[in-house]
């Protein structure tokens, strides 16, 4: 049997797997509100459309790399159970390496788009 599926299943699933992973993922959790926290910042420094594309990316890029890090625990768990593998832990820990990699590039564009006007800032206020 040819079961067809739309564009409407095809992104209801993938909706699916990010609110599944939300809802179960302590460390997704941390990511989505440090991306709010971020895109608070911007909208109160009022960062330029570049900064605002550069934040995205970062953002878009660590919560990619979270949910693939969440897929690749599922699967690898699925396969080995509660055995322990060399290859299982490989591939466990690139992936939290890959989200880890994500996050640190993340902060340093955070920096190189938030420091500079949070010293005008500080410096309007005189704090500096």
């Amino acid at each position: 049997m040819d079961k067809r599926r739309t564009w409407g299943d095809v992104f209801r699933n993938a909706w699916d797997g990010v609110k599944a992973t939300a809802s179960t993922e302590r460390n997704f959790k941390v990511h989505l509100a440090s991306s709010a926290a971020v895109l608070l910042l911007g909208a109160l420094l009022r960062v330029p459309r570049l900064d605002w594309a550069l934040l995205c990316l970062a953002i878009g890029l660590v919560l990619s790399a979270e949910l693939m890090n969440t897929a690749v625990e599922a699967a690898v768990n699925l396969t080995v159970g509660e055995r322990i593998h060399p290859l299982a832990k490989k591939a466990k820990d690139a992936a939290a390496g890959a989200v880890l990699a994500s996050a640190f590039f993340a902060a340093v564009v955070g920096l190189i788009v938030f420091v500079p006007p949070l010293l005008e800032w500080f410096k309007v206020l005189g704090l500096l």
